[in-house]
């Protein structure tokens, strides 16, 4: 059984590590730098009054995924971002969707119209995630330089909530 609540400053550490194991894993995050878990409470503070984030906990209250919404300097004012992480080896067993479930609620409570995802193309694992939520096609951006010098594509998604 997976339970969603609010994250909290308490949740960073394990956020980080779950992170941390997706980016050392590499090819469906945009992240190429590891991340602390004060990394996470700088991120969790700053907009917070626009923001939401969320974690995913097991049976045994550890944390299985995490998942935000921040506005974005690139994206109009009624639009936010959001970001999705779940703990390798456990994506498709629902842990996105009960995420979900919890930030479109916070995205149309904050005043947001659409909720942005930016994918990069070759994680078909995000897209499809991101599809079958109702995420449509709007943009795409080719050859984006990450912080590593990898080129990627990057497909952004439209979800109206």
């Amino acid at each position: 059984m997976i339970n969603v609540r609010p994250a909290m400053a308490l949740d960073t550490g394990s956020m980080a590590r779950l992170l941390n194991a997706i980016i050392e894993k590499g090819g469906t995050t945009a992240l190429t730098r590891p991340v602390t878990g004060a990394d996470i409470a700088e991120w969790m503070a700053s907009e917070a009054d626009r923001s939401a984030w969320h974690v995913a906990l097991d049976a045994h209250e550890e944390v299985v995924g995490f998942q935000w919404i921040a506005p974005h300097d690139q994206l109009p004012p009624e639009a936010v971002d959001i970001a999705t992480f779940v703990q390798v080896g456990r994506t498709g067993l629902g842990i996105g969707s009960a995420l979900f479930t919890a930030t479109a609620a916070a995205a149309k409570r904050l005043g947001y119209v659409w909720i942005n995802a930016t994918i990069r193309a070759d994680n078909t694992g995000g897209l499809t995630y991101y599809q079958s939520r109702g995420f449509r096609d709007w943009a795409f951006d080719a050859d984006v330089r990450l912080d590593s010098g990898q080129v990627v594509d990057k497909i952004s998604k439209r979800y109206d909530v």
